[in-house]
């Protein structure tokens, strides 16, 4: 098993859902791609991005503004699959494949902020990032 960032069950879902969307959105038309799937990439990628420049920081308070951030980037790309099931450009069963993936990844989210939060209070520094979230 992986350790460190790879080993984070909440990194590993936001890569996984990152890829997903990008291999649905290179078979759009040109427009499509470069408009709402751009947002839709830029949005699930910031997802781990953003769990991975917190997972980086010295202290648990740093890490767990980070994983706002990715909540909040993780809403966003929820907002853009709404945009593109509306639109056509997903159809039913994909978009439910895509969405299942973003509220399968919420709850991991949440709770590991939750433990951050916890260890926050504690007042440590990092060290080690908890493991398991």
């Amino acid at each position: 098993m992986p350790e460190g960032l790879e080993g984070l069950r909440t990194y590993q879902l936001a890569e996984d859902l990152a890829d997903a969307v990008w291999h649905e959105i290179v078979s759009w038309s040109p427009f499509s791609r470069d408009t709402l799937g751009r947002q839709l990439v830029d949005a699930a990628d910031s997802v781990g991005g953003n769990i991975a420049e917190g997972y980086g920081r010295y202290h648990f308070r740093d890490n767990r503004q980070f994983q706002y951030y990715a909540r909040g980037s993780l809403f966003e790309t929820r907002h853009w699959l709404r945009r593109a099931h509306r639109r056509h450009l997903l159809s039913d069963e994909r978009f439910e494949a895509l969405a299942g993936r973003v509220e399968a990844l919420a709850p991991q989210l949440n709770s590991y902020i939750r433990t951050l939060a916890r260890r926050s209070k504690e007042g440590s520094h990092k060290g080690l990032a908890p493991q398991g979230a």
